[in-house]
């Protein structure tokens, strides 16, 4: 079992909006696609689910072409498409029946999902005295829990693909909380996901492997680790009960934010951390935190796409 993405392209005129995007998962697992606004994330999602027709490339599942027929595909869209009229019990209905999920077994994955993800009032409304009880609709509901109906939606099929796309965005503390669980619950079934967000924290915590996008143009691909490690230890989060300012400089260590007597730097290696710790200590300062680091995703993120902006 296997998923590849080959040269996918595509293009409107003259613009091309994804260039060439090649990665492949070859077990289960979280594959992230990065990218700056309008970089080709959601476009390259369209085409892998044939949403949006290619220009070029080929998408794969098992050695042959992907397709809703060849694999059970479960997707989370970033912009929420419930219908705002129609009663959310009438919708998950539909759209289970729609990916091959037979009535009485609908019921059954509904009614976990509505207890799983804590939204049961909004599918099984409580009689009120003798009001009529009225079945809740999309547009009754916040965006927040539009969000959990739509997860529903995506897991209601108990796809072996699970697509993500911005998955968190909007979501309170709680809720999100909720969510990661839920995609951790997944991990551990053997599902292969892709996901797509803007917050590098979440996908730190997720994922393997990654892509980064730019402009359409695939800028920075691998193992997240080995990228990672491949920096070395340069972070540097220095924190005392004094001015370190000077000390710090003169160590040719650069400062790159400060507040109050806690620094945040940038070293060559751990060559030069370990000569100014012995500096720090030769002086007699006291440390509350000396802490060397390999650089997150998040400033790996910020580099790479400064990088492609500097050169264009």
């Amino acid at each position: 079992m296997g998923f590849s993405v080959t040269e996918l392209y595509k293009k409107y005129g003259d613009k091309v909006v994804v260039d060439h995007l090649s990665f492949r998962m070859d077990e289960p697992g979280v594959y992230a696609l990065l990218g700056t606004n309008g970089a080709g994330k959601t476009t390259s999602i369209r085409m892998i689910l044939n949403m949006l027709a290619k220009d070029g490339g080929t998408v794969e599942w098992n050695g042959g072409p992907l397709t809703l027929r060849t694999c059970n595909v479960g997707y989370l869209a970033e912009e929420r498409g419930l219908y705002p009229k129609n009663t959310l019990m009438d919708q998950l209905m539909y759209f289970a029946a729609l990916r091959g999920v037979s009535k009485d077994e609908a019921k059954k994955r509904i009614a976990y999902w509505a207890k799983r993800l804590e939204a049961e009032e909004y599918l099984y409304p409580k009689q009120e005295g003798r009001k009529p009880v009225k079945p809740k609709k999309a547009d009754q509901l916040s965006k927040g829990n539009q969000q959990k109906i739509q997860l529903m939606m995506a897991l209601l099929s108990d796809p072996e693909l699970l697509i993500l796309d911005e998955p968190l965005s909007g979501l309170d503390p709680v809720n999100t909380d909720l969510f990661k669980s839920i995609i951790h619950e997944e991990i551990d079934k053997g599902k292969y996901l892709i996901m797509s967000s803007h917050q590098m924290a979440t996908i730190e915590e997720f994922c393997t492997d990654l892509t980064i996008l730019n402009r359409s143009k695939t800028v920075l691909q691998g193992n997240l680790a080995e990228i990672k490690k491949s920096y070395g230890r340069i972070n540097l989060f220095v924190k005392a009960e004094q001015d370190l300012k000077a000390l710090i400089e003169a160590a040719g260590v650069t400062i790159l934010t400060s507040v109050g007597f806690s620094y945040q730097c940038r070293v060559t290696g751990e060559a030069q951390a370990n000569e100014l710790l012995k500096t720090l200590v030769a002086q007699g300062i006291t440390l509350i935190a000396f802490e060397l680091r390999e650089p997150s995703l998040h400033e790996i993120f910020v580099e790479k796409v400064g990088e492609v902006h500097e050169e264009s």
